[in-house]
């Protein structure tokens, strides 16, 4: 174990490397990994070999695709790195893995497209509660100074960017990095430790500015520190240190370090950083509000191996555990571990133990999901974390290429929800379609490129049918008559029904006005049955709505009569009669919010009308400074694609929620398309 501030021991730490897409967060736990001997050498992504990033699907997209753990050692303290996606499209990803870490490294660089994404990121951490410091990656490539990048940012953080670090230049080529709680200067050495330096001359009153300014905003949380600096007087560094630590894991500032991952350049600060002022499980088993005494283990993501079955990775937050204890879920069920094993990437190491702080995978816990908090009291406790996925915003429907694959398939997308709980499945009885939804286009390819790989089942997809529904215009009165004889007994139904209109969204209602018993109440319930059944499919194809139907006479046979015949009577009557109500095809139509960073707004403006939308209006997004929600209503026809180019006008950023909102009619090139697809034309 390793010794902190003030001579406290802590335990093993797991960290999560946050940030937006393409920030070089899966770079820079390779170079983590390779500093502290974890792997030989450090790869680049483009090698297709680095740690993280392993699956077949995260390196054909070039993108991380799903959390990957790596357990290391650094100054004798054991740090588990969680490298977690950028694409907003996989953001679900990171919630049960955040809410369990003890810090998170933010990931970023100077470009200014990237601040609504890191905004998003920032606000997660912000309602979780936990710590970060925020890497400033890529500066050897950066055009503006450090300061101005800050500045930048600094719209994407409720809480002061704390600059810890300015770089070192020479002839316009950052060549190192210099401390300034240390006062001391770092020159890079490319995949090795920096040289320690004196501070350049031309660089340090450029550092004592930056110092200056990062001991007032300390100084915001500290009264003795603040009295020092009006009074002039240098406070020392081991108390400039203890209220860098004290303000990083109250979330009063992000401390902000400097370097470039690729070439390995400030990794080592950054690891010393985490070691002395991050947080440690103490703090985050309380943070959660997990019961002491206990072993007490928060899941943080389930992973369906190849040949080891399923692993539970978790954070053991409090207790000890072995191998074959039996822990209790926060449902009341009980699960019995078998296998304990330190994760790097793909490859599990297995160990016969586990102890508060520890990430291990835990396995063949079968009935455990990711999200749960299993402990060592009988019964279980409360859950610590609640998982929430958003509202899905893109769907397929899908099916086996082969029939005799459609067991096979249900099992394979019960693994991966099971990986991944923010994809939906349901069946859509009307349709009888089974509908995948999840988070976007790239994320429905991720599950079918894992259904026909990993699992070896050819799939087909396509949009998911749209819900039409059929209505009529006018008023009929319609006989049916149903008359059969075939020897023996006959069949005999007589009804005489009158079908009207019925205001948007009132449904079906039927009633009869049936006098002197010219169809016996016996039979009336079957002329409703008969009604109903032929409502299911109307003249245009799809479900009948908002339709009346009364049934005024009729007449029975003694002997023949049923209630078959009286069904079959009703169906007639209805065939014959709705191709005469003027029959109208109706289409649903959902009021759409859309959530966007308020310099795109124009373009969500721009893009409502040409799907057919009308914009209810829009206004500043609750306390999100430089957001936007733009209300409208659209057809459900034009909403399949809708994120894709939501997502193409806001780098990526925005999403929408969208609820039934009515019916409309729909005639025209629209409703003929619509019926030729279902099979029928008007």
């Amino acid at each position: 174990m390793g010794t902190r501030a003030g001579g406290r021991r802590t335990g093993p730490k797991c960290i999560a490397i946050v940030g937006p897409f393409a920030s070089g967060k899966t770079t820079l736990l390779e170079a983590i990994l390779a500093r502290t001997g974890a792997i030989p050498r450090q790869s680049p992504v483009s090698s297709g070999n680095t740690v993280s990033d392993h699956s077949p699907e995260a390196r054909a997209h070039a993108m991380s695709v799903e959390a990957t753990f790596a357990t290391t050692e650094f100054m004798g303290e054991q740090l588990t790195f969680v490298d977690c996606p950028g694409s907003i499209e996989f953001a679900f990803e990171a919630e049960p893995v955040l809410a369990a870490c003890d810090l998170a490294v933010v990931v970023a660089e100077a470009d200014e497209k990237k601040i609504p994404a890191l905004q998003l990121i920032m606000r997660k951490l912000d309602d979780l509660g936990v710590p970060r410091i925020l890497f400033l990656n890529k500066v050897d490539k950066a055009i503006a100074g450090v300061r101005d990048t800050l500045k930048m940012l600094q719209p994407a953080s409720s809480v002061p960017l704390l600059l810890r670090q300015i770089p070192v230049r020479k002839d316009g080529v950052v060549i190192g990095s210099i401390d300034l709680a240390l006062e001391r200067a770092y020159i890079y050495r490319e995949y090795a430790e920096s040289e320690v330096a004196e501070i350049p001359g031309d660089d340090k009153a450029r550092e004592l500015e930056a110092r200056f300014s990062m001991l007032e905003t300390l100084a915001d949380h500290d009264d003795h520190l603040m009295e020092q600096l009006l009074e002039e007087i240098e406070p020392p560094k081991d108390a400039v240190f203890d209220d860098l630590s004290a303000d990083l894991r109250t979330g009063a500032v992000t401390p902000v370090l400097i370097g470039t991952a690729e070439k390995g350049n400030g990794v080592l600060r950054l690891l010393k950083a985490i070691r002395h002022d991050a947080p440690d499980v103490e703090a985050t088993r309380k943070r959660l509000g997990a019961p002491d005494g206990q072993t007490v283990v928060q899941v943080m993501k389930t992973i369906h191996t190849a040949h080891g079955g399923k692993l539970s990775v978790s954070r053991m937050l409090s207790g000890q555990l072995a191998d074959a204890t039996e822990l209790f879920v926060s449902n009341g069920d009980t699960a019995k571990v078998s296998g304990i094993y330190r994760m790097l990437g793909k490859d599990q190491i297995k160990q016969t133990s586990a102890k508060a702080g520890d990430t291990v995978a835990l396995g063949k816990l079968d009935n455990v999901k990711t999200g749960q908090t299993l402990s060592s009291a009988k019964g279980g406790i409360r859950p610590l974390v609640a998982l929430e996925p958003p509202q899905p915003v893109f769907a397929f429907a899908l099916r086996p290429k082969e029939r005799k694959d459609e067991v096979k398939m249900s099992a394979a997308i019960q693994r991966l929800a099971e990986e991944d709980p923010s994809l939906n499945l349901r069946h859509n009885q009307d349709s009888a379609e089974t509908v995948l939804s999840g988070h976007g286009e790239m994320h429905l390819r991720v599950v079918r490129e894992r259904l026909e790989g990993k699992n070896q089942i050819p799939i087909e997809g396509h949009a998911p049918a749209v819900p039409y529904r059929e209505t009529i215009r006018k008023s009929v009165q319609q006989r049916g008559r149903h008359k059969k004889q075939s020897g023996g007994h006959g069949q005999f139904g007589d009804v005489v029904i009158e079908i009207k209109p019925l205001p948007r969204g009132s449904g079906f209602q039927f009633s009869d006005t049936i006098t002197g018993g010219v169809v016996p109440k016996t039979y009336i319930q079957s002329v409703e049955s008969g009604i109903r059944d032929y409502l299911k499919t109307g003249p245009l194809g799809f479900p009948v709505v908002d339709v009346a139907v009364n049934l005024s006479d009729g007449s029975y046979h003694a002997v023949d009569s049923s209630d078959m015949a009286f069904q079959m009577a009703a169906k007639l009557a209805m065939k014959e009669g709705m191709a005469a109500c003027s029959p109208v095809l109706l289409e649903p139509i959902m009021k759409v919010e859309i959530v966007t960073p308020s310099d795109a707004t124009s373009k969500i403006i721009a893009l409502i009308p040409q799907r057919r939308g009308q914009i209810l209006g829009y206004d500043a997004r609750p306390d999100w400074p430089g957001w936007d929600v733009v209300e409208a209503t659209m057809p459900q026809a034009e909403i399949g694609d809708l994120i894709i180019e939501l997502r193409s006008a806001t780098a990526g950023v925005a999403s929408y929620k969208a609820a039934f909102d009515h019916m409309a009619e729909l005639t025209g090139r629209l409703a003929d398309e619509a019926m030729n697809a279902n099979g029928k034309a008007a």
